[in-house]
């Protein structure tokens, strides 16, 4: 508590005091839309007649909002995520939304009037930030090629050291270039040529050209269950490659063709960052998000009542297979009701059937109910037992012969 005196103490006595003079000068330096107190080198940020800076000011706003919910929601339901394929494809979308937060923070740095420190934090993290995006972009499609063709991924933490790896080749060409023209040479870290500037970024080019190799590859994978992410993920390779052609050739030749290199230069490099973050939003974190987060399909049980479906299916499903080894024997044993002496037993019990039903007090008989389940003797038991003279006399058949067959 015995700092806040000796605060309030400093802070009165480099106070100066300001003239009314002074004082409306500033008030009418400020643009339109800054309020009070708001001087250089932050008036672009609410500066409405410099309209680019505030609208890439909310632009980046809103992306680094999404992307912070997003990396609340994947942290929140890493646990129901139940499929090692799937949570090995968390940790890469995680390190890709820290850095698009990275691509949305940066833009704000281009807002700010430049000077020496701020200068130095955009030549090192420019590339650092994008070849960050990119290598998680390229270990995503070295993913989805394993799943493709073997059905099996590397592990989360194995595909997020290697992004991590490949992004840290960028930091040491940045860290490379900064010491030799800044400490060497003694130049100014803001005099800088616009193509030195470009061919420092050429490790992430060539890894947004890998990304959009691995991609291509995936694609042709024989599993269906990835061509989904694949699809999306050479969607995003193929409009970042087109981003880039087109904001380092007005970076390079397009504002020296206008007249408007000097001017230009800070709104083309934040423009990018801008829509470079929400490319890789869009098409690439949201899509691959979902797909994780998706829960499986349940199995179900095929329907053999539903005539709708495949024919094919219900053809090669063998019945035979199905019946166990004792009731297959038993069926086989079922079979010979149709031999000669069963056929003589039929005979002579129809025979029989339709005595008694003359006689007018016997049962009626049952030949058909013989004739499909039991066409053995037990045919003349419920037709009312034994068979009578006339029947025989009118059937003739031999005397049945019992096998060890018939007697089961």
């Amino acid at each position: 508590m015995a700092i806040l005196p000796v605060l309030l103490l400093l802070t009165l006595s480099m106070a100066r005091p300001v003239s009314s003079q002074e004082w409306m000068d500033q008030v009418q330096a400020t643009p339109r839309g800054c309020g009070w107190g708001i001087v250089r080198p932050y008036t672009l940020l609410c500066d409405l007649d410099s309209i680019w800076g505030v609208a890439v000011e909310s632009v980046a706003a809103g992306g680094a909002l999404t992307s912070i919910l997003l990396v609340l929601v994947l942290l929140c339901r890493l646990r129901h995520i139940s499929e090692g394929e799937k949570r090995s494809g968390v940790g890469p979308i995680l390190l890709l939304l820290l850095g698009i937060i990275g691509l949305f923070g940066l833009s704000f740095a281009y807002l700010i009037e430049q000077d020496e420190s701020l200068c130095l934090l955009r030549r090192a993290l420019w590339g650092l930030l994008f070849a960050l995006c990119f290598s998680c972009l390229l270990v995503q499609g070295v993913r989805l090629r394993r799943l493709g063709r073997e059905r099996r991924s590397p592990s989360g933490c194995t595909l997020t050291g290697l992004a991590l790896g490949l992004s840290a080749v960028q930091g040491i060409i940045a860290a490379e270039w900064l010491l030799l023209t800044v400490l060497r040479e003694g130049q100014a870290a803001c005099q800088y040529l616009p193509l030195d500037f470009s061919l420092a970024c050429s490790y992430v080019l060539a890894l947004l050209l890998a990304a959009l190799s691995a991609a291509s590859l995936a694609l042709c994978g024989k599993t269906q269950q990835w061509r989904c992410n694949a699809v999306w993920l050479l969607l995003t390779c193929v409009l970042s490659l087109l981003l880039w052609v087109a904001w380092v050739g007005l970076y390079l030749y397009g504002n020296d063709w206008l007249g408007r290199s000097p001017e230009w230069n800070d709104p083309t490099l934040a423009i990018a960052l801008v829509s470079q973050g929400w490319l890789l939003l869009i098409f690439h974190a949201i899509p691959e998000s979902h797909l994780c987060l998706r829960p499986p399909p349940q199995p179900t049980a095929p329907d053999y009542f539903d005539t709708s479906q495949n024919s094919t299916r219900m053809r090669e499903t063998s019945f035979d297979d199905e019946i166990p080894l004792s009731h297959r024997q038993f069926v086989e044993n079922q079979g010979y009701g149709y031999t000669d002496e069963n056929a003589a037993g039929l005979r002579s019990g129809s025979s029989a059937g339709q005595h008694n039903s003359s006689g007018g007090g016997a049962r009626p008989s049952a030949p058909f109910r013989s004739n499909v389940y039991q066409p053995t003797e037990m045919t003349m038991i419920l037709n009312g037992g034994a068979v009578s003279t006339a029947s025989q006399s009118q059937v003739p058949s031999a005397p049945p012969t019992y096998t060890g067959r018939q007697l089961w």
